[in-house]
């Protein structure tokens, strides 16, 4: 059973994050912003000009104190000490923002928007440095550790983006439909009704890994090589749409969430982890092992995708709602993970131990 998380909200929570020092923020539809201690109870409570939704918030990777929210088409920084005034607004964003992130030095924000822009801001200069593009709505945009000039994108045109802030141009483009297998399109005649429309990304802590969940249930993990990425496992995880995927920072533990209402653990450890010490030799290494039918167009495409029966989760939460967020912190000494729904509320499930 999970413990409920009450009293911070009156409408649906839309998204979380977590301070090094172990504070909860949540935001909600109608501007409410609230903040929890680590029990659970509500320490801060703010409600946002115009009563636009909370869609996305950051806490700063330098400061714990500092805050990014975006609320509409504004992005607010507030200091969490002193919730009434934000330190500062930012209006760089034509149309509602779904997503932020903020690199690990904080020189750049990224805010990704309905419009299908990502707006890139030099946090130094206060100013937009770099306006990036989907062709639809830019659901995704993440910084990758260890690399503050490098962000991964995706979106309702299916599309997957590597980009680099010194150019206006993405580096690397995978477009899901396309990097579809015969096999696998066969095999699911409903894909037309139900196209791989990306949701959500997360970039696991050595960079180079990381996770895209869609529309048709799949998730897809994807390796970066130098200016490029390819596709290193796709399996079903969800029956509907994949709303989240959040890599856990111990190696390759990635937690997923859907429409269907269940959280799922997942450990591909086994497909990718052996490789972390150097993904470019050993990748080199298993294109020369792999059949020849397997090194045409679809690279590993098939050899990826034949090994999504293999891959079982390792821990499925029945949540029963829709998710609209995951977040994985520790409470009291032990891993938990915080479910935010169409509910008011947070739910609480504890995770194994790796």
């Amino acid at each position: 059973m999970a413990v409920k998380w009450i009293g911070g909200h009156s409408s649906s929570i839309l998204c979380l994050d977590v301070n090094t020092e172990g504070l909860v923020a949540s935001g909600a539809e109608r501007g409410e912003l609230t903040l929890w201690d680590g029990g659970g109870t509500p320490t801060g409570q703010l409600q946002l000009p115009k009563a636009d939704d909370v869609t996305s918030m950051v806490f700063s990777p330098r400061c714990p104190t500092r805050l990014y929210t975006s609320h509409g088409e504004t992005i607010t920084l507030l200091d969490i000490r002193s919730l009434k005034e934000p330190i500062e607004r930012f209006h760089v964003n034509e149309e509602e923002i779904n997503c932020l992130s903020v690199n690990e030095t904080e020189n750049f924000l990224a805010a990704a928007d309905d419009s299908g822009a990502i707006k890139v801001m030099d946090l130094e200069n206060k100013k937009v440095s770099r306006s990036l593009r989907h062709s639809n709505i830019c659901s995704s945009v993440v910084f990758r550790p260890q690399r503050p000039q490098s962000l991964i994108s995706c979106g309702l045109d299916m599309q997957v983006m590597l980009w680099n802030l010194q150019k206006a141009r993405p580096l690397w483009t995978t477009n899901l439909q396309e990097c579809e297998t015969e096999e696998d399109s066969s095999q699911s005649a409903g894909q037309f009704f139900n196209p791989p429309l990306a949701h959500c990304l997360s970039v696991a802590s050595c960079g180079n890994i990381f996770g895209c969940g869609a529309q048709d249930g799949k998730v897809r993990i994807f390796r970066v090589t130098g200016v490029k990425f390819e596709r290193e496992l796709e399996f079903q995880g969800h029956s509907l749409g994949v709303s989240q995927v959040l890599f856990m920072p111990e190696a390759y533990w990635l937690l997923t969430g859907g429409n269907d209402g269940k959280v799922l653990l997942w450990d591909v450890s086994s497909s990718v982890g052996k490789q972390q010490k150097s993904p470019a030799k050993s990748l080199q290494r298993r294109k020369s092992q792999a059949p020849a039918s397997t090194r045409k167009d679809g690279k590993l495409n098939k050899v990826a995708s034949n090994e999504h029966a293999r891959v079982l989760p390792k821990l499925t939460i029945e949540h029963g709602e829709k998710v609209n967020w995951i977040l994985c912190t520790e409470i009291k000494s032990s891993k938990m993970v915080l479910v935010a729904d169409q509910s008011n509320s947070i739910s609480v499930y504890p995770l194994p131990k790796p």
